[in-house]
């Protein structure tokens, strides 16, 4: 059998372990879910006026902008922090082979430690996906429904957007898991990851409501860059809709620097292709870091493999 085909069998056995687990699935989706409930409980009302605020006194303007701009400003949020908090949950098969002892099969099988991880890899990227463009359906019916201004173009942007996401996501909880060895360890990173991440990064609480020092502290963080870009092109359409409205460029650029649409950092505006090579950028070093850590751990089974058969 190729390695390949050894890959191919091994994603195919950890896709298959997640979805089995029903409450598994459903812890995935937690975070999704509670930023909808937040969203139609809480903060609707409020990211209105917020909109409302930024334009002239006395200016009116259809309700199914308002409505739809808000839908994305939402759904930006949900895609790009569920795209780091879900991967931590998609990759508990991981940490359940250690549990399980199941790793231990895979070591003395003919399969490379190489295949094994980047197994975990493509399978975490894969549920994660499914996933995320689930949430994406949901998202775009829903904007249907209560206003829709994105072009083609702007929703293809999107879906980068979104594989740029799961990327870093994936990557991050790779790397991180691969340290796990306990389940009680993988749910309080997970749980410590679901409830600061969102925060951090910007997509619950707008940046520009922080204070300076915090603001360039999170400008610094990767994870800031892939919600502003999701920003940019979930919102993007609607702030044309309101230009041809006759919202001015003054106010436009009010809710661009208000949501997050413009990132600063020490000042400066970061463009759009400065954002996206930033994370990609980081994906590029945490897949070299991936590989290092399986290199290094390779090496150290062959070397105790090798201890072991010389007593």
């Amino acid at each position: 059998m190729t390695e390949f085909r050894k890959l191919s069998a091994l994603v195919g056995r950890n896709t298959k372990s997640y979805f089995k687990d029903k409450f598994l699935f459903f812890t995935s989706m937690l975070t999704p879910l509670i930023l909808l409930v937040l969203f139609f409980a809480f903060l609707r009302n409020i990211y209105l006026d917020s909109f409302k605020a930024a334009f002239p006194p006395d200016f009116t303007i259809d309700n199914k902008m308002l409505n739809g701009i808000a839908g994305a400003w939402l759904l930006s949020s949900v895609l790009s922090v569920s795209s780091v908090t879900v991967a931590f949950c998609a990759n508990m098969v991981m940490v359940d082979d250690k549990i399980n002892s199941s790793i231990n099969d895979f070591k003395v099988a003919p399969v490379k430690p190489a295949t094994i991880s980047l197994s975990y890899f493509v399978s975490n990227f894969f549920v994660l996906s499914l996933v995320i463009f689930s949430v994406l359906a949901v998202g775009c019916i829903y904007l249907a429904i209560v206003g829709w201004y994105i072009s083609v173009s702007d929703f293809f942007l999107i879906v980068l957007a979104c594989l740029c996401n799961i990327l870093f996501g994936t990557l991050l909880a790779c790397i991180v898991l691969n340290f796990v060895k306990s389940q009680g360890m993988q749910s309080a990173i997970a749980t410590l990851i679901s409830a600061l991440y969102g925060f951090i990064s910007g997509a619950y609480m707008p940046i520009s409501s922080f204070g300076e020092g915090l603001r360039i502290f999170l400008g610094l963080l990767p994870g800031t860059y892939g919600v502003a870009m999701m920003r940019n092109h979930c919102m993007n359409g609607y702030l044309k809709a309101f230009a041809d409205a006759g919202v001015p460029i003054e106010g436009i650029n009010a809710i661009k620097d208000g949501f997050d649409i413009n990132v600063y950092v020490f000042g400066n505006s970061v463009p759009l292709g400065a954002m996206y090579g930033i994370l990609l950028g980081t994906c590029a070093f945490l897949l070299v870091v991936y590989i290092a850590i399986v290199v290094l751990q390779s090496k150290n089974i062959s070397f105790k493999m090798l201890k072991k058969n010389s007593k």
